[in-house]
Protein backbone atom coordinates (compact mmCIF):
# COMPACT_ATOMS: atom_id res chain seq x y z
CA UNK A 1 0.00 0.00 0.00
CA UNK A 2 1.32 3.38 -1.07
CA UNK A 3 1.55 6.54 1.84
CA UNK A 4 -0.56 9.64 0.86
CA UNK A 5 2.74 12.00 1.20
CA UNK A 6 0.61 14.85 3.00
CA UNK A 7 1.35 18.10 0.44
CA UNK A 8 1.36 21.73 1.09
CA UNK A 9 -2.02 23.03 2.04
CA UNK A 10 -2.94 20.06 4.48
CA UNK A 11 -3.36 20.44 8.03
CA UNK A 12 -0.27 18.87 9.88
CA UNK A 13 -1.57 16.13 12.10
CA UNK A 14 -1.34 16.27 15.95
CA UNK A 15 0.58 13.12 16.78
CA UNK A 16 1.99 12.72 19.90
CA UNK A 17 5.83 11.75 20.07
CA UNK A 18 8.19 10.60 23.03
CA UNK A 19 11.27 13.65 24.30
CA UNK A 20 14.33 11.37 25.32
CA UNK A 21 13.48 11.21 28.84
CA UNK A 22 10.47 9.48 27.87
CA UNK A 23 7.94 12.17 28.39
CA UNK A 24 5.22 13.14 25.41
CA UNK A 25 4.96 15.88 23.20
CA UNK A 26 2.41 16.73 20.72
CA UNK A 27 2.71 18.57 17.42
CA UNK A 28 0.35 20.73 18.19
CA UNK A 29 2.44 22.11 21.39
CA UNK A 30 4.75 23.96 18.61
CA UNK A 31 2.13 26.05 17.19
CA UNK A 32 2.85 29.75 17.35
CA UNK A 33 6.13 29.43 15.72
CA UNK A 34 6.62 27.64 12.06
CA UNK A 35 8.16 24.13 12.96
CA UNK A 36 10.26 22.03 10.54
CA UNK A 37 9.82 18.59 11.12
CA UNK A 38 12.14 15.97 9.14
CA UNK A 39 12.01 12.24 9.56
CA UNK A 40 15.09 10.44 9.48
CA UNK A 41 15.67 6.48 9.37
CA UNK A 42 18.32 5.84 12.04
CA UNK A 43 20.25 7.37 14.75
CA UNK A 44 24.68 8.28 13.65
CA UNK A 45 23.84 6.22 10.09
CA UNK A 46 25.68 7.97 7.41
CA UNK A 47 23.26 9.83 6.05
CA UNK A 48 21.16 10.33 8.90
CA UNK A 49 24.17 12.20 10.79
CA UNK A 50 25.38 14.08 7.56
CA UNK A 51 21.63 15.41 7.07
CA UNK A 52 21.44 16.07 11.20
CA UNK A 53 24.92 18.34 10.80
CA UNK A 54 23.50 19.73 8.27
CA UNK A 55 20.39 20.73 9.86
CA UNK A 56 23.05 21.72 13.18
CA UNK A 57 25.52 23.70 10.79
CA UNK A 58 22.17 25.62 9.68
CA UNK A 59 20.34 26.00 12.72
CA UNK A 60 21.01 29.33 13.09
CA UNK A 61 19.71 30.51 9.70
CA UNK A 62 16.36 28.59 11.25
CA UNK A 63 16.19 30.20 14.66
CA UNK A 64 16.61 33.59 12.93
CA UNK A 65 13.77 32.57 10.25
CA UNK A 66 11.54 32.11 13.96
CA UNK A 67 11.52 27.80 13.36
CA UNK A 68 11.81 25.07 15.48
CA UNK A 69 13.95 22.03 13.79
CA UNK A 70 12.71 18.59 15.32
CA UNK A 71 14.02 15.25 14.16
CA UNK A 72 12.09 12.39 14.40
CA UNK A 73 13.08 8.47 14.08
CA UNK A 74 11.99 5.48 15.62
CA UNK A 75 15.26 5.39 17.84
CA UNK A 76 14.74 5.35 21.47
CA UNK A 77 15.50 7.83 23.62
CA UNK A 78 18.59 6.62 24.76
CA UNK A 79 19.58 6.56 21.01
CA UNK A 80 18.93 9.98 20.64
CA UNK A 81 21.02 11.34 23.77
CA UNK A 82 23.97 9.81 22.75
CA UNK A 83 23.39 11.26 18.52
CA UNK A 84 23.00 14.49 20.11
CA UNK A 85 25.76 14.31 22.40
CA UNK A 86 28.42 13.08 20.11
CA UNK A 87 27.33 15.75 16.84
CA UNK A 88 26.37 18.83 19.53
CA UNK A 89 23.34 18.66 18.22
CA UNK A 90 21.15 21.74 19.16
CA UNK A 91 17.46 20.94 18.49
CA UNK A 92 14.97 18.13 19.50
CA UNK A 93 14.71 14.46 18.69
CA UNK A 94 11.71 12.68 19.06
CA UNK A 95 10.58 9.56 19.27
CA UNK A 96 8.25 7.96 17.19
CA UNK A 97 8.53 4.15 18.15
CA UNK A 98 5.73 2.58 16.32
CA UNK A 99 5.93 5.17 13.27
CA UNK A 100 2.55 6.40 13.94
CA UNK A 101 3.85 10.09 12.97
CA UNK A 102 5.28 8.80 9.97
CA UNK A 103 2.34 6.71 8.74
CA UNK A 104 0.30 10.07 9.54
CA UNK A 105 2.70 12.13 7.69
CA UNK A 106 2.52 9.70 4.93
CA UNK A 107 6.39 9.64 4.84
CA UNK A 108 6.55 6.82 2.23
CA UNK A 109 9.42 3.82 2.65
CA UNK A 110 12.21 3.58 0.58
CA UNK A 111 12.29 0.57 -1.71
CA UNK A 112 9.03 -0.31 -0.05
CA UNK A 113 11.01 -1.70 3.06
CA UNK A 114 13.62 1.27 4.46
CA UNK A 115 12.20 4.27 6.77
CA UNK A 116 11.78 6.97 4.88
CA UNK A 117 13.47 10.39 4.78
CA UNK A 118 11.04 13.49 4.67
CA UNK A 119 11.06 16.83 5.53
CA UNK A 120 7.94 18.92 6.63
CA UNK A 121 7.78 22.92 6.89
CA UNK A 122 4.56 23.62 8.87
CA UNK A 123 3.54 27.39 9.55
CA UNK A 124 2.67 28.90 13.09
CA UNK A 125 -0.94 27.79 12.33
CA UNK A 126 -0.43 23.67 11.89
CA UNK A 127 -0.52 23.92 8.03
CA UNK A 128 2.12 22.40 5.72
CA UNK A 129 3.70 25.08 3.76
CA UNK A 130 6.28 23.06 2.13
CA UNK A 131 7.46 18.96 1.87
CA UNK A 132 10.48 17.55 0.93
CA UNK A 133 11.20 13.45 0.27
CA UNK A 134 14.35 11.91 -0.93
CA UNK A 135 16.41 9.16 1.23
CA UNK A 136 19.13 9.59 -0.95
CA UNK A 137 19.64 13.35 -0.87
CA UNK A 138 19.95 13.99 3.07
CA UNK A 139 21.88 17.37 2.88
CA UNK A 140 18.88 18.99 0.68
CA UNK A 141 16.45 18.60 2.92
CA UNK A 142 18.02 21.68 4.66
CA UNK A 143 18.51 24.29 1.48
CA UNK A 144 14.51 23.30 0.63
CA UNK A 145 13.21 24.02 4.44
CA UNK A 146 15.24 27.00 4.43
CA UNK A 147 14.26 27.95 0.84
CA UNK A 148 10.35 27.83 1.82
CA UNK A 149 10.77 29.87 5.32
CA UNK A 150 12.87 32.67 3.30
CA UNK A 151 9.70 32.39 0.80
CA UNK A 152 6.49 32.57 3.24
Amino acid sequence: MLNNVLKTGDRAPDVTLEESDGTTISIASFRGRPLVLYFYPKDDTPGCTAEACAFRDAYEAFTDAGAVVVGVSADDGASHQRFVAKHRLPFRLLTDRNRAAQTAFGVPKTLGILPGRATFVIDAGGVIQHTFNSQFQPDRHVREALAALKNR
